[in-house]
């Protein structure tokens, strides 16, 4: 065999696991993805906070207000509208929420923050910003991935079935009918 035609299996050996790792890696993919879906991973929404009556008197008391949360997470494009019931004007962060109306602010970057804030007793409010998991993001870790693994795959098969050069056929055996009949 020459070496042409080791190239020629190499290349069809290497094209054959190729698909067989794109399989095998999207069908990881995607029940990775399942499985460990975070439930803030959706399409951006308007995310309501109220702020309840008599929350200014229990912060003052140093007492935890049931019903908001000390951090709360948002998908980029998020908007977060917080509504004041209370009779005390609140302040998140940049939001200045005056006695029974609403301020909102949209969640424009993936950040971490932490805001001031009056209604919380310690006085800080946690807002963390995550970048959606979209289909595009899936196809560019499905195609980081697939070369990898078609890489490995090939290389395990190169030493479980190297490829090896035909036997050739030795000067006394017959290679043809027609010489076979003729030694008869």
């Amino acid at each position: 065999m020459d070496s042409r035609t080791v190239i020629r299996f190499g290349l069809r050996r290497l094209a054959i696991l190729f698909l067989v790792s794109l399989i095998l890696v999207w069908i990881g993919s995607e029940l990775a993805f399942i499985v460990q879906k975070d439930p803030s991973d959706r399409a951006p929404q308007q995310v309501e906070l109220v702020i309840p009556r008599g929350t200014a008197a229990k912060v003052a008391a140093g007492e935890l207000v049931t019903g908001i949360p000390e951090e709360m997470t948002f998908v980029l494009g998020d908007t977060l509208l917080v509504r004041n019931e209370d009779d005390v004007d609140h302040q998140l962060g940049p939001l200045w929420i005056p006695s029974r109306a609403s301020a909102s602010l949209l969640m424009e970057v993936p950040e971490r923050l932490a805001y001031t804030c009056s209604f919380q007793p310690s006085q800080y409010f946690g807002l963390v910003v995550k970048q959606p998991t979209t289909w595009i993001t899936r196809l560019i870790a499905i195609g980081l991935a697939v070369p990898a693994t078609t890489a490995i795959l090939f290389l395990y098969s190169l030493v479980i079935r190297p490829i090896q050069p035909a036997k050739e056929e030795s000067d006394d055996a017959p290679s043809s009918a027609g010489q076979r009949l003729k030694r008869l």
